[in-house]
């Protein structure tokens, strides 16, 4: 039985992650400070260490319960506009806690590592859809802490052996359907969720829509949405390659079809048989009008495929969960 170390465990992505190793039988173990992770989405059968990666001697406590084969990395801080505000914050966590989670890995010859990274690295596209090797220049810290720890993790497997996958999400959404977990953040800055629980919730507050005077068919901003247990699926699939081929690799994760802000309202609409109010409000910062993934690359290495492709079908997997919320 493979033994895997899941940094960020008890956060959105993560929670799912581990409760698809266990089914799978994996030994898990969950690392997380639950500073924006949730007791409540910790899996039945993970072992658990609370700890943060800017701690060392947490870092080290942690790798010292057993003799791990892999780790998966999902402890990250995600909000760009946090980003922007307080880098220190960013760079701290994002970069130097990974730094400490990579020297330690290696000085117990752990060699495999699957990284979750961001389009974001990618910054305003040049072209859509976004390929692997479209020019990395991010616009904010955030997707600058994401493009210099896969630099570092480029570096390690030339100087130390380290393979890694570093996977790079577009939208991530959805929930398990089981509706078990879910997405839960705070503040929640995700279109998905907010549409769903301002419209649960019968407030007056109108869902925002950040400009619509984009050079997209609407107007609206469109973006690439990919199903959170499709991510799981694809984490797997990453470790897999590892197994069959060491090195350092980076792969898109998305549907590879684009969906406006006003299509992703009326979707929403349609599953929950109700209107739901909006406003226009400024463009934001730093916004692209397009962020679409070509994931061939991912297809054709990893044999990944994303299952939940209609954008009905993962409201209604988030619907689920956002109707009974644990946490």
């Amino acid at each position: 039985m493979e033994r895997i170390l899941v940094c960020g465990g008890a956060g959105y992505i993560g929670s799912h992650m581990v409760k698809r190793l266990l089914n799978e039988g994996f030994d898990v173990t969950v690392f997380d400070s639950f500073e924006t992770g949730h007791r409540e989405a910790l899996q039945e059968g993970a072992a658990v260490f609370e700890g943060t990666l800017n701690n060392p001697a947490d870092v080290n406590g942690v790798l010292e319960m057993k003799p791990f084969d892999a780790v998966f990395h999902f402890a990250a801080r995600i909000q760009v506009g946090e980003s922007v505000r307080q880098p220190s914050l960013y760079y701290g966590n994002n970069v130097a806690g990974t730094l400490n989670l990579l020297q330690a890995m290696v000085a117990r010859g752990i060699g495999r590592f699957v990284f979750s990274s961001s389009a974001a690295v990618y910054g305003t596209p040049l072209e859509i859809p976004i390929r692997e090797d479209h020019p990395l220049v991010p616009i904010n810290p955030y997707g600058w802490t994401k493009q210099m720890v896969e630099q570092i993790l480029a570096d390690f497997w030339r100087a130390y052996g380290l393979a890694s996958v570093s996977l790079r999400y577009f939208n991530a959404c959805g929930a398990d359907p089981e509706g078990s977990i879910g997405e839960s953040h705070d503040p929640e800055t995700h279109l998905i969720p907010n549409i769903l629980k301002s419209a649960l919730s019968n407030s007056s507050e109108p869902v925002l829509i950040f400009g619509d005077d984009y050079p997209t068919p609407d107007g609206t901003c469109v973006r690439d949405y990919v199903h959170v247990c499709d991510l799981a699926d694809a984490h797997l699939k990453a470790l897999d390659s590892l197994r069959a081929s060491p090195g350092v690799r980076a792969y898109n994760l998305g549907n590879g079809c684009g969906f406006s802000v006003k299509q992703v309202l009326e979707a929403a609409e349609r599953v929950l048989g109700a209107k739901i109010e909006r406003r226009i409000a400024s463009r934001r910062e730093g916004d692209p009008a397009f962020l679409v993934a070509d994931s061939t690359l991912a297809l054709k290495e990893l044999g990944w495929r994303p299952r939940f492709t209609s954008l009905e079908e993962i409201l209604q997997t988030a619907l689920r969960w956002h109707r009974c919320p644990r946490y």
